[in-house]
């Protein structure tokens, strides 16, 4: 069984960006959920439209692409990466339940995983903000 080690500690546990340049361009993509909960009439007015503050999904979903945008900025080990695209998508899961589903995909030396999920919780994060006011 291969010694499994954190990437980003050198040997002296001292933090690092792990070093890609050998590593293949290829085409890479990821997928992340989020989830937002709430009373059922918060995420009937979210869904309907009715937020005084404006079309909360339409702002989570720029949200959401913006936080996949600066996932380098706010996660300090992680590579700057040429994003291809980001999709979000948000939709009712159940009456108390809000499902935020994120794709982020590049053509690059390493993954997009941590795109993908800063782009769900930061949609998920505006929704919340948006709504606050009527259910926390």
């Amino acid at each position: 069984m291969s010694e499994r080690r954190l990437t980003h500690l050198d040997a002296k546990g001292e933090a690092h960006i792990v070093d890609i340049g050998e590593k293949a361009i290829t085409r890479r993509r990821a997928v992340a959920q989020a989830r937002l909960s709430g009373e059922a009439e918060t995420i009937a007015t979210i869904l309907g439209g009715g937020l005084k503050k404006g079309d909360a999904l339409a702002v989570a979903r720029v949200a959401g692409i913006m936080g996949a945008k600066k996932t380098s900025d706010i996660i300090p080990l992680c590579h700057p990466i040429p994003l291809t695209k980001v999709s979000v998508e948000i939709e009712g899961e159940s009456d108390t339940t809000i499902l935020i589903r994120t794709v982020a995909e590049t053509t690059g030396q390493t993954g997009v995983e941590m795109e993908a999920l800063t782009a769900a919780t930061t949609a998920a994060l505006t929704l919340y903000d948006m709504a606050k006011a009527i259910d926390r």
